[in-house]
């Protein structure tokens, strides 16, 4: 267990978070709704990885189980945004809501984020109240195309790399 508890502190480090950083508050006058939400939320080390690996795992089974109703791309347009949700909120539990939605909302990343939230939105607003199968099945081609655009922000220069892989693959002359 204290190797556990070790290698997230180190964990810790390695994202920037600070070790000390769970029971530093600040003053009472500079505090926001997410300092209430980390005060009201302390959770203990090993409580946190549950939680992580609970939140994560439903979100994996809802993505996987989404497949099974791909060819009704209503029940998979909501199994599969619930998934991604769940999967997202799973950070969460590692990191506490505050600091997850300040990365979110870093310059290098709030574009992306900003995409994959409208996607998310576009994609259950064309299950739910549209019931556009074929509406739905590109929405869902675009939240997983921001997913994975979102998810290489957090990797340093993965979108460049990526972009420029793209790039000479399509590059041809005709």
């Amino acid at each position: 267990m204290d190797t556990m508890r070790g290698a997230l502190e180190r964990a810790k480090m390695l994202v920037g978070m600070e070790v000390d950083e769970e029971s530093a508050l600040p003053p009472p006058e500079e505090q926001s709704f997410f300092d209430d939400i980390n005060r009201q939320c302390t959770l203990n080390t090993t409580q946190r990885l549950y939680g992580f690996a609970i939140c994560l795992a439903a979100g994996l089974t809802c993505t996987f189980l989404s497949m099974l109703v791909f060819f009704n791309p209503v029940k998979f347009g909501v199994t599969f945004t619930l998934g991604n949700l769940m999967a997202l909120g799973s950070t969460a539990f590692l990191i506490g809501p505050k600091r997850q939605f300040d990365m979110m909302l870093d310059s290098v990343r709030i574009y992306a984020t900003a995409l994959y939230i409208a996607s998310i939105i576009i994609a259950l607003f064309c299950a739910l109240l549209v019931h556009s199968k074929l509406l739905t099945l590109l929405a869902i081609i675009l939240e997983f195309g921001a997913l994975v655009w979102y998810s290489l922000s957090y990797i340093p220069f993965a979108r460049s790399i990526v972009s420029k892989v793209m790039t000479s693959c399509f590059d041809t002359d005709f």
